[in-house]
């Protein structure tokens, strides 16, 4: 197997800025206008990966949660759905970095040769090449953090039980932090939207997996994994945002969701 040392942005450029400085400030004035409420630190969060200009204000909401723990979070496990390669399971990267327009982000190798010993955890960088649900967080985590390391987990056809299975040796306390991305409802008229939206969010916030599916949430995958450990862990659920592309910066006849979740 070849080893990639550096995973290079894909679309860098296309759904964010390539110049850092014009990248900088842009995260930073989606979260400028965000102040983090008090309350217990967030375990998991749960964040829309558009183009920044659609969901980057969605993601500063749950991203401004991570401001007081700057020092405290050392490594984020980050999962997204597959939007280009078909697999099952879960998909691990052999980078040893993952690169924005910010810097270099190691890593966590430990942490990946543990998961890597379950049958539905493979290495596939195919699947990491061009996917952007990855990504795009990366610039939010580099702005709201200091030193942390990633795991990066690109999660295709996969059972909420099996995702769950994987997250639960990684759970470990609060220097970890989950996220996970998806966007919810796709293509539907602005008032379609909302309803569906809001059944999604309530079901987030009940803890339901098993009430989301695939036209809800691109990431459903990932995120009923989440639910599903979330529950078996105690933690609680909070919508922070719920708005759509007709909120931000996109026409109202065809419109995706997007939701900012805390879980703690």
């Amino acid at each position: 197997m070849t080893v990639i040392q550096i995973r290079q942005p894909a679309v860098a450029g296309m759904f964010y800025p390539d110049d850092p400085a014009l990248l900088q400030q842009q995260v930073a004035d989606f979260l400028a206008g965000e102040e983090a409420p008090a309350g217990p630190p967030p375990k998991a969060l749960i964040v829309p990966h558009a183009g920044y200009i659609y969901s980057g204000p969605v993601a500063a909401r749950a991203y401004a949660r991570l401001q007081p723990l700057r020092s405290r979070i050392r490594r984020v496990v980050l999962l997204g759905p597959a939007h280009r390669v078909a697999f099952h399971g879960l998909a691990a990267s052999s980078a040893r970095y993952f690169a924005t327009p910010l810097g270099l982000v190691p890593v966590d190798q430990a942490a990946l040769e543990q998961i890597l010993s379950l049958p539905q955890v493979q290495v596939l960088d195919e699947a990491h090449r061009d996917e952007h649900s990855l990504e795009v967080q990366l610039p939010f985590l580099q702005t709201v953090l200091e030193d942390f390391s990633l795991v990066p987990l690109v999660v295709g056809d996969a059972e909420p039980g099996e995702v769950a299975e994987v997250l639960e040796p990684l759970w470990d306390g609060d220097e970890t932090l989950f996220v996970i991305s998806s966007d919810l409802s796709h293509y539907h008229d602005y008032e379609t939207a909302r309803t569906i939206d809001s059944a999604t969010s309530r079901a987030i916030e009940q803890l339901h997996p098993e009430a989301i599916h695939h036209e809800q949430a691109c990431g459903r995958n990932p995120l009923n994994g989440l639910l599903l450990a979330a529950r078996r862990h105690g933690l609680q659920a909070h919508t922070l945002d719920l708005r759509n592309s007709g909120d931000t910066a996109g026409p109202r006849d065809r419109v995706v969701g997007y939701g900012a979740y805390e879980l703690h």
